[in-house]
């Protein structure tokens, strides 16, 4: 029998000609576009530029799903961090609110939520809802009036700003706290941009309800709006995932007993919270796989479009 040249290979392919990893006896001049090993075409896989080797596309797919949240958001590296910016912006309000003169701040009529303009005595308590304008307001209190502006007057800051504004200790501190508590949960679940937008349309939702339920010209601030919607939120990821609801029902029926039973709490910031949180995480967690992301955008912009269609319609039957 005779035997190969010296140096040449016994499956009789040419010296120095690249073989595929996976097929050595197969001949090839294409590789990789991430790790560089030869690829025969049965071994080819497309890639955005060139084509990559079957072990480097399962290993992209299996890093791609780890950088993933439950439902398509990008996994937070710290869960706690959103929830952490917001605690501290809470805080600096709060201190800002304490530095001006606490209860006589100017910052609670500039940013708290108040659906018309009011006018407030300075050298008595409560408003003159009936003034219709900052020069009436002076003239019909003695020249001692403050003109506090509402939503209807142009003040529409107001329905985000006032989600942030704290005068009671108390009262921030028990929104900070449920916010430590379920916020991290959420966003592990959610990723960061789309706890983001929970918290904020949750918020905005509870200043809609506010807006069309409450009273012209009452005073509304803090952020139960949006951690209401947390709560509403909660309850929907955890219904679809068929997780165990008591401990969050039973946290949730102590903040409904306190917002009835404990008088000048706004019921209807926490009703709109509640229900725009679980509308924002139905939208999210229901989303179909397929094209998941632009579902997921168009619904939460829809649901945005419908607040601000509320308000506008609010606005222009208070002015």
């Amino acid at each position: 029998m005779s035997q190969p040249p010296d140096g040449a290979p016994a499956d009789g392919t040419a010296t120095g000609v690249p073989t595929c990893y996976r097929h050595p006896g197969r001949e090839t001049w294409i590789r990789c576009q991430r790790c560089d090993k030869p690829i025969c075409p049965d071994c080819m896989r497309d890639a955005a530029v060139g084509f990559q080797c079957p072990d480097c596309v399962k290993e992209a797919a299996r890093t791609s799903r780890q950088n993933r949240a439950m439902y398509g958001g990008e996994r937070s590296a710290d869960p706690r961090l959103t929830s952490l910016v917001l605690i501290g912006i809470n805080a600096v309000v709060w201190l800002a609110v304490i530095a001006t003169g606490w209860k006589n701040s100017d910052l609670i009529a500039r940013l708290a939520l108040v659906p018309k303009g009011t006018c407030e005595s300075l050298s008595s308590s409560g408003y003159y809802p009936t003034a219709i304008g900052e020069r009436l307001c002076t003239l019909g209190t003695g020249g001692d009036g403050h003109w506090v502006p509402g939503v209807a007057d142009g003040a529409v800051w107001q329905l985000i700003t006032s989600q942030f504004l704290h005068v009671e200790i108390w009262h921030i501190a028990s929104n900070m706290l449920a916010l430590w508590f379920l916020g991290p949960q959420l966003e592990a679940v959610l990723g960061r941009t789309r706890f983001l937008a929970l918290y904020l349309l949750s918020g905005l939702a509870g200043s809609v309800a506010v807006l069309w339920l409450s009273g012209s010209g009452g005073l509304t601030l803090g952020a139960s709006g949006a951690i209401y919607g947390l709560f509403g939120a909660y309850a929907v990821i955890a219904h679809k995932v068929r997780a165990d609801l008591r401990s969050i029902a039973t946290l949730l029926a102590v903040n409904l007993f306190i917002t009835f039973a404990i008088p000048n709490i706004s019921w209807q910031g926490h009703l709109g919270g509640i229900v725009g949180g679980a509308v924002v995480a139905a939208i999210i967690a229901y989303a179909p796989r397929t094209r998941r992301t632009l579902v997921q955008a168009l619904g939460l912009g829809g649901f945005l479009l419908v607040l601000v269609a509320l308000i506008a319609a609010r606005i222009a039957a208070l002015s």
